[in-house]
């Protein structure tokens, strides 16, 4: 199974990111629940791992959260390929957004 990997930098710590990131799962469960089936996140203290479907294709991946950097790896499907380059430039301006410090 194909994987993509995105890495963002932030200023944060570990600690307030992986809190901006709880807050953003549950902001996005809101948003797509209607479009993602069957998620399951098991969230630990350096990150999460999760897995979940959408559009009739499984993903799974996992979140790592550093010091100075968010890293989130997941398995595509193949038939998901060609949104690969798409889904990962959506997934660093989020993942920006939400560890922007302020």
């Amino acid at each position: 199974m194909p994987q993509l990997s995105v890495s963002v930098p932030h200023a944060l710590g570990r600690e307030e990111a992986l809190r901006r990131l709880r807050n953003e799962s549950d902001v996005a469960k809101s948003a797509f629940g209607d479009r993602v089936r069957d998620l399951v996140e098991d969230w630990g203290n350096d990150g999460m791992s999760f897995r979940f479907s959408a559009m009739g294709m499984a993903v799974e991946g996992n979140v790592a959260v550093e010091e100075a950097a968010v890293t989130t790896t997941a398995k595509l499907p193949l038939a998901a390929m060609m949104f690969k380059g798409l889904i990962e430039q959506r997934l660093r301006d989020r993942l920006a957004a939400v560890l922007a410090a302020n």
